[in-house]
């Protein structure tokens, strides 16, 4: 449902009904291994999104910070699905000093018409799927990389296209860090956990992808289970890097990333581009600090691989009942 703006008898708000439907759509976000990390309330004039510690992958993400961007990237979300309803919107992070858990409060503004590139970014929604699978070799033309650095400065976060020499340094620095994680006690178990036959979430077998046995681009080893062999798969020699970072490395500037990487994830998706969020080489922290930019101030927060592929199968959602919080 889009409520449309400008006539008298137009509503000043959302009723609750729509939130919910924002709310839905906010849920098709990305996360850390198809974690969804994310509750939600409705309030009579906006929508408090909350992080769900319990379902912090602390192999990979000990500290938090994947919890964080993946929550800020379904703030995103529920801001644009609002957004896409008539109506403007107020966001705050972090409102309350005594709930560490309530991590955005999105409150409904004044009306406005949506414009087309709102609407373009809204439809990419239900489209958007992480794709592991190989790309074609066609570039990605400039205009376009102009308009995903363009995405990620709205959000306030930074969008590296990476040269040749750093996007080689990038895919080895991600197989290094994949070796590293795999060294930890626990982080294969956790990952095989994380890839799981049909449910609401955890990573189902066919968007995991083929394994690139060249090595060419920066793919996580899900560590397979036995009865399911990687499939192997001809990916592209010179795969398309970015890198989004942040002026500051707190919980509030993962939050900004998480909205503006799916900022870009919708432009991409708008743009028929696949889109790869590959967060290993930011997991392991000497490997991170070789992708920060001290000079410029920022910090690395994800590698994004994009390019043009087949499409990519959705991963599950969980139901709304187990993310709507009661009001």
């Amino acid at each position: 449902m889009t409520v449309r703006t400008g006539g008298a008898d137009a509503p000043r708000t959302l009723p609750p009904a729509v939130l919910t439907g924002c709310v839905r759509s906010a849920t098709a976000a990305p996360s850390l291994h198809n974690s969804q990390p994310w509750l939600f309330r409705v309030t009579g004039d906006g929508v408090d999104v909350y992080a769900d510690p319990r379902r912090r992958l602390e192999g990979l993400d000990p500290a938090g910070r994947e919890l964080f961007i993946s929550v800020g990237a379904a703030v995103f979300t529920l801001r644009l699905a609002i957004r896409r309803e008539g109506f403007l919107t107020r966001c705050a992070l972090f409102p309350d000093p005594d709930d560490a858990d309530l991590v955005a409060r999105v409150t409904v503004g004044r009306p406005a018409v949506p414009s087309p590139a709102v609407e373009a970014l809204a439809d990419a929604i239900a489209r958007r799927h992480s794709n592991r699978g190989p790309f074609t070799e066609d570039p990605v033309p400039a205009t376009t990389l102009e308009l995903l650095r363009d995405a990620a400065h709205r959000e306030g976060a930074v969008l590296t296209v990476a040269d040749a020499a750093t996007r080689d340094a990038i895919v080895a620095l991600s197989h290094a860090a994949d070796r590293s994680l795999r060294a930890r006690g626990g982080y294969r178990a956790e990952k095989s956990r994380s890839v799981r036959h049909p449910r609401r979430d955890g990573m189902p077998f066919s968007p995991v992808g083929p394994w690139d046995a060249l090595e060419a681009v920066p793919t996580r080893d899900f560590g397979l289970l036995p009865e399911q062999p990687p499939e192997t798969g001809a990916f592209e020699p010179y795969p398309t890097i970015l890198v989004l970072s942040t002026p500051g490395d707190d919980r509030a500037h993962w939050v900004i990333a998480g909205q503006a990487l799916q900022r870009v994830l919708l432009a991409a998706t708008w743009q028929n581009l696949a889109t790869t969020p590959a967060s290993q080489p930011v997991e392991v922290p000497a490997v991170r600090r070789r992708l920060t930019d001290g000079a410029r101030g920022l910090w690395a927060q994800m590698v994004i691989r994009i390019g043009y592929g087949r499409p990519a199968a959705a991963t599950a959602r969980r139901d709304l009942s187990e993310v709507l919080l009661p009001d």
